[in-house]
């Protein structure tokens, strides 16, 4: 029982002095990113079996990223290093007003390719997902996304979809996120969403309606954040809000990613057609201990450091 995650692997560049833009920070802290790696972390620190499919570049950065992602439990050899590429920077600083001042420069996570994956068996995993808003941005990834899309659905494996919309991302082209993200949950068994992308996606103003336009139009089971106010769970039977966990939260990072992870390890050895039958009983177990996962990233700072307090056992907690 194994899980393929695909999308970007890249480096964070969080600069630490607060209120400063980016043209004027002085300090950035390097942290691993990128949501579909912190997804394959979370479900290897769980301990489930998770192979990587990505691009990074042939320097420092990419190879700090495949041997910390080793470190965790994931299997890196679809993790392609480009001698001709440079590894993707995200840097990121928080102004006083909350806003972030934000530069993406991107490198070789966008040349993934249909050819890199050319020895890729889909046969071997139950699980395919597809974690990155930066999948639909133009490049070889997006061709990609969409050819690993089709031949996973072939192959029989249960597909799960995260389209970790960021703004900053699609400043001047929303739809064409929108229309991307509706391929993709046409064709998902499970996806999840943020309480803004639900709306997003759906052009309505409340989660509540928002839940409802999506059931009319997909068959898979999802489940929409809410941040403390819990986690809506959409199934066949209908729409429950399902308690999010009290803490005191150090850094949110990642928490969306751990939340994914759980959902995704408890779901290994289940079949595409069988979530649908599968009682609101275990739904709401799966989405309670995928809360818990949630929060006990929320209480560490960086998304891999908290994962390596994150194991199986706080689903019993």
């Amino acid at each position: 029982m194994k899980v393929l995650c695909i999308g970007e692997a890249l480096i964070d560049m969080i600069c630490t002095d607060r209120g400063s833009r980016l043209a004027d920070g002085q300090n950035f802290l390097k942290k691993a990113g990128g949501a579909p790696a912190n997804v394959a972390a979370a479900i290897a620190a769980l301990g489930g079996e998770v192979d990587m499919a990505a691009k990074v570049g042939k320097d420092p950065f990419g190879q700090h990223l495949i041997d910390l992602l080793n470190e965790m439990g994931v299997s890196t050899r679809w993790i392609i290093q480009d001698p001709s590429s440079f590894t993707t920077f995200a840097f990121v600083s928080l102004m006083e007003d909350g806003e972030r001042d934000f530069y993406f420069n991107r490198g070789a996570d966008g040349q993934l390719s249909i050819e890199d994956l050319a020895g890729l068996n889909l046969n071997e995993y139950d699980i395919v997902h597809f974690g990155s808003a930066t999948g639909f941005l133009p490049g070889p990834l997006q061709a990609t996304y969409i050819d690993l899309l089709n031949k996973a659905k072939a192959a029989g494996a249960l597909i799960s979809f995260d389209p970790n919309y960021r703004h900053l991302l699609f400043p001047n082209n929303t739809a064409e996120f929108v229309k991307q993200s509706w391929h993709f949950i046409q064709a998902c068994d499970f996806f999840k969403l943020s309480d803004e992308e639900a709306m997003l996606i759906t052009g309505l103003d409340s989660v509540e309606s928002a839940a409802d336009a999506l059931r009319a139009k997909t068959n898979a089971v999802f489940a929409i954040t809410l941040g403390k106010e819990g986690t809506l769970l959409a199934t066949n039977n209908g729409n429950e809000i399902i308690s999010s966990i009290p803490i005191t939260p150090v850094d949110a990072t990642g928490a969306g990613d751990a939340f994914v992870g759980a959902v995704l390890y408890q779901l290994l050895g289940s079949k595409s057609n069988e979530l649908p039958a599968l009682s609101t009983e275990k739904w709401h177990t799966i989405i309670t201990n995928a809360n818990k996962a949630g929060a006990r990233t929320c209480e560490y700072m960086g998304a891999m450091e908290a994962f390596k307090h994150l194991n199986n056992s706080i689903f019993n907690s």
